[in-house]
């Protein structure tokens, strides 16, 4: 194995940066290339099944277009959820989230909400989204759904989201409350193509009415933009 290859896919992995090294099974030198999201595939016969396994995150075997078994070592990131507010649909939602696989965090100033006793178990962050931005470190594959109905919490996490390039971003609140939030997020400076791919009003159209509910929904669209990708979400 090429040592450069493999440190800087060592190195990937530890940052958090999705990589896919591929090695030629049938070449006896074991030809070797590291794969990131930001490569330009453009004309790549391997294009395609990239882009499907960096979603997966499943190694396996393809067969080139002349016929080279190569061999697909992908190293993702664990899948994210950052909840803003410690809401009752985050007390539905961490339990599920955690269950399908995510790390979960919930961030929420109000100290009277974000306590150990609703949130066991769990990465609780008592404090204002905004100051907790470099620890949290939002990345292309988190997700982030704001929960509070209070623009001073959830406005500055969602435009950190957007920027970061989040996989999802989704937002709670009534197609008013969605129509005065984009007047608010344009003004700060996010494009109208950002905007629109907030999850809002957030989760899938299934009739939840309750907390546990609206959680089942919103899992469902995150789970959706993970494996299929962020434009299925809204």
């Amino acid at each position: 194995m090429d040592i450069d290859l493999l440190s800087r896919f060592n190195a990937a992995r530890t940052g958090r940066r999705p990589a896919i090294l591929v090695t030629a099974l049938d070449d006896a030198g074991k030809a070797q290339r590291l794969i990131s999201p930001d490569d330009d595939l453009a004309g790549d016969p391997l294009a395609e099944e990239v882009a499907r396994r960096f979603r997966s995150g499943k190694s396996g075997i393809v067969e080139s277009a002349d016929g080279t078994q190569l061999f697909l070592t992908v190293s993702v990131p664990p899948p994210r959820l950052v909840l803003i507010g410690a809401v009752h649909i985050s007390q539905a939602l961490v339990p599920m989230a955690q269950i399908a696989g995510f790390d979960v965090v919930v961030i929420d100033p109000r100290t009277a909400f974000a306590t150990p006793e609703r949130f066991p178990g769990g990465t609780l962050l008592a404090e204002w989204p905004e100051d907790v931005q470099d620890q949290v470190a939002l990345d292309p594959y988190t997700a982030v759904a704001a929960l509070t109905h209070d623009p001073k919490i959830d406005d500055a996490p969602l435009r950190a989201a957007l920027a970061a390039g989040c996989f999802y971003v989704g937002a709670l609140g009534s197609r008013k409350t969605h129509a005065r939030r984009r007047e608010r997020l344009l003004e700060a400076g996010v494009s109208a193509t950002d905007f629109e791919r907030l999850d809002a009003p957030i989760g899938a159209d299934i009739g939840a009415a309750s907390p546990a509910e609206i959680a089942v929904a919103v899992l469902a669209n995150i789970i959706r933009a993970l494996r299929k990708g962020p434009e299925t979400a809204s």
